[in-house]
């Protein structure tokens, strides 16, 4: 089986946005392999279903000084943060075709960075579930999870922590658990280069899932 992997660079979110919705339709309508891609965003805030705008901390008027938008998007979980040095990843994946498992799915994309970060970096990572979900270095969230389905098609998927401004975290309360993040280059000591992170992840995301990574550019599949 093949997953196309697309490299883009910083995207606006509700350009990325437009770009999932469009590829969902084409997976549902099996015009398209499964899918992954992978980017980074401006700053920005997003809602997920449960989200609730008090986790946001700053006020509408410092979020337009800041050039930071906020978008109320159907993935689950609650507020999360989004910005450049994040690495994040939207698979549009048909569930039929790795099981029809939404928890497995969401298993394997949390073994993807504890594997990746075990094997390259030496890091201890778990995968938390529930609404911990995600992957967690000590009490640190480092990958954050959010997925959405629609006709057993996926869509949104996870924001991986490589040389994020960790700062800026402090504008909202993560995914509403008052708890702690971290990223690559605070655990290494080091800025990481994000091209080679990023063909790390696709070549993980690929194995874990038992497919062949097929590079492609998004005008092939829009």
């Amino acid at each position: 089986m093949k997953i196309n992997i697309v490299r883009l660079g910083i995207v606006p979110y509700d350009r990325a946005l437009d770009i999932q919705r469009r590829l969902l339709e084409r997976r549902i309508a099996g015009e398209i392999d499964n899918t992954l891609l992978l980017l980074e965003h401006p700053p920005v805030l997003t809602l997920g279903t449960r989200g609730d705008p008090a986790n946001i901390y700053l006020t509408p008027e410092e979020l337009e000084s800041r050039g930071v938008q906020v978008f109320k998007v159907e993935r689950g979980g609650d507020v999360t943060y989004h910005g450049p040095g994040q690495l994040v990843g939207y698979p549009i994946i048909d569930l039929k075709s790795i099981g029809s498992d939404i928890r497995r799915l969401v298993r394997n994309i949390g073994r993807v960075f504890t594997d990746l970060l075990d094997r390259e970096y030496g890091i201890a990572a778990h995968y938390k579930t529930d609404k911990y979900a995600g992957v967690w270095v000590d009490e640190e969230k480092i990958t954050a999870i959010g997925i959405a389905i629609k006709r057993w098609v996926t869509m949104h998927g996870f924001a991986f922590n490589v040389n994020t401004n960790l700062e800026h975290f402090g504008w909202i309360n993560p995914c509403g658990l008052s708890k702690g993040v971290t990223s690559l280059e605070k655990l290494t000591g080091r800025e990481q280069d994000m091209g080679a992170v990023r063909d790390m992840v696709a070549d993980y995301f690929a194995a874990t899932f038992g497919c062949e990574p097929v590079s492609a550019a998004l005008d092939e599949l829009i």
